[in-house]
């Protein structure tokens, strides 16, 4: 017992660097076994896509190899991706977080990114889902390399599913090429139905790829469905990070998060390695300083990002080593610790309010 009480002891002194608390008081440690000084435990983490899991783990190591009597360290590494905690029941939408993925203009890679994010996620092992609530411009089919969703069960819609993420778009449901010429309350009714009328199952990340701009679709997409945040998504240059301000401002008004900011198409590299700024240089980077939001990283240009988005093959998936898929991989993991982040201080906030912490 005292083995197992100077255990715990050291595991205090660890301190999750995201939250700024040590894991015992986190409840992030599960399973402590001791058995003749060998000891055995589960860190569980917020979220599959972890960025410092390695570094939580080598912590972890070090401080209980450190206690007098300890021979042996084995450290297994879960995650258990938390709730945001708000009402999605009016619903039935069994969601534990929902990031819309926005940008102020068109062109900038906006539905790129969500692609690559949820498909990231799911690779790390969280059930994701991605809606397109790009009503007029639905992409993510084609970018999915989708085109048809499952039958029908029970009166409800079944998401398509590819690499592991499930995926419901308007682009299911009209013949390819044809407009929709819809005014507001029907293209509010679409997005309903998209939330309401498909059986998405219990998901820790719902993934949504927003049309550009501040119009009816944002409006109501955040009426119908508390979100847990957003990110936005922009080119370096000036014009591009205009646009993207005023749909930063956008989530501001409407009370939502703003979890940090992309800045995609960043550079060209160079065979010589030197990076040629075709669309100038760090104005996203300047934008998420300017009002005091994480920037979430840059996204270099890669011929390789457009052809895998033509062909329904994602570059995280078709050249997962690239530099452009690395930091994909990099953008969901800040994105996917900063969910965690506002998940467990929004749940702590509303703990003290209640008088339970």
């Amino acid at each position: 017992m005292q083995l197992m009480e100077a255990v715990t002891k050291a595991l205090s002194s660890v301190i999750e660097p995201e939250l700024h608390k040590d894991l015992v008081s986190l409840k992030m440690v599960e399973n402590i076994q001791v058995n003749d000084g060998n000891v055995e435990l589960t860190v569980v983490l917020t979220t599959p896509a972890c960025p410092l899991s390695k570094k939580i783990e080598r912590e972890v190591t070090e401080a209980v190899s450190a206690v007098p009597g300890v021979h042996s360290v084995k450290v297994n590494m879960t995650a258990r991706v938390p709730s945001d905690g708000k009402d999605r029941e009016a619903l039935s939408l069994p969601v534990k977080n929902v990031v819309a993925i926005a940008s102020g203009k068109g062109g900038v890679g906006k539905s790129t990114v969500a692609v690559n994010v949820a498909v990231i996620l799911a690779q790390k092992g969280a059930s994701v889902g991605l809606l397109d609530a790009d009503i007029y411009g639905p992409n993510i089919p084609t970018m999915m390399g989708v085109d048809t969703l499952p039958p029908p069960e029970d009166g409800r819609l079944i998401p398509a599913t590819a690499f592991g993420v499930k995926l419901m778009s308007i682009g299911f449901m009209v013949r390819r090429g044809q407009p929709l010429i819809w005014r507001g309350p029907m293209l509010h009714s679409a997005i309903r139905q998209f939330l309401a009328d498909v059986n998405w199952g219990e998901l820790d990340y719902l993934i949504i790829d927003l049309p550009p701009g501040t119009g009816d679709a944002q409006l109501s997409l955040m009426q119908h469905i508390p979100l847990s945040g957003g990110v936005i998504v922009t080119l370096p240059q000036q014009v591009s990070i205009e646009d993207a301000e005023r749909g930063l401002q956008m989530f501001t008004e409407m009370n939502v998060p703003v979890l940090g900011v992309v800045e995609n198409m960043s550079y060209l590299a160079m065979p010589d390695g030197s990076k040629l700024d075709l669309f100038g240089s760090g104005g996203g980077k300047k934008l998420a300083e300017r009002v005091k939001v994480p920037f979430l990283g840059e996204i270099p240009i890669d011929a390789e990002v457009r052809i895998g988005g033509d062909s329904g093959n994602p570059i995280s998936i078709s050249s997962p080593s690239s530099m452009a898929a690395q930091s994909m991989h990099r953008i969901t993991e800040a994105m996917a610790a900063q969910v965690s982040i506002a998940a467990l201080t929004n749940k702590n906030l509303e703990d003290k309010v209640q008088g339970k912490g």
